[in-house]
């Protein structure tokens, strides 16, 4: 794992406990990269229990409660599929807060409307859910580094300027 990838992770963690919160992750097309970057800080089980790997559709509904209605109509690279992931990753593990994201890392399956690289993120924290779309460029392996190194600026962005958990 790339040293600036550890330090966000890092940061994560320490704003975590210091805020006395806890994380859960829902990823699919980063495979389980954000919590392999979480759980390479020590101690981060006092403040991550549990991530997701929904690569699949029927992951994303028997483990997070993702509607079948939302997957057919607006696909799993949507705003409102990684909403309600984050939703169903905070319900499944009683967390503080949660990244969701789900993408395209290529270098096949992408389509004029969701081009290799389209990435849809959620930030799900207190009383606040921020989902964003982002167009990345580069390998698959540097498509999913990017991803994990967006979900861990944009969390700990969230974390930092939330006041209660």
């Amino acid at each position: 794992m790339n040293k600036s990838i550890y330090d966000l992770a890092a940061q994560v963690g320490e704003a975590l406990v210091q805020r006395g919160a806890s994380l859960t992750l829902a990823e699919s097309c980063t495979g389980g990269g954000v919590a392999h970057a979480v759980t390479a800080v020590p101690g981060s089980s006092g403040w991550f229990g549990a991530g997701f790997v929904t690569y699949a559709n029927s992951a994303k509904q028997k483990l997070l409660g993702v509607s079948p209605e939302t997957l057919a109509e607006e696909g799993a690279v949507s705003e409102s599929v990684v909403v309600a992931m984050a939703q169903g990753a905070l319900d499944a593990a009683g967390a503080d807060y949660a990244v969701a994201l789900s993408g395209i890392a290529g270098p096949g399956g992408g389509t004029e409307d969701k081009p290799v690289g389209t990435l849809w993120f959620c930030w799900a924290g207190p009383g606040t859910i921020v989902s964003r779309k982002y167009l990345l460029s580069g390998s698959r392996d540097q498509v999913r580094e990017q991803a994990i190194t967006i979900s861990l600026k944009q969390l700990l962005h969230q974390i930092t300027e939330s006041t209660t958990v």
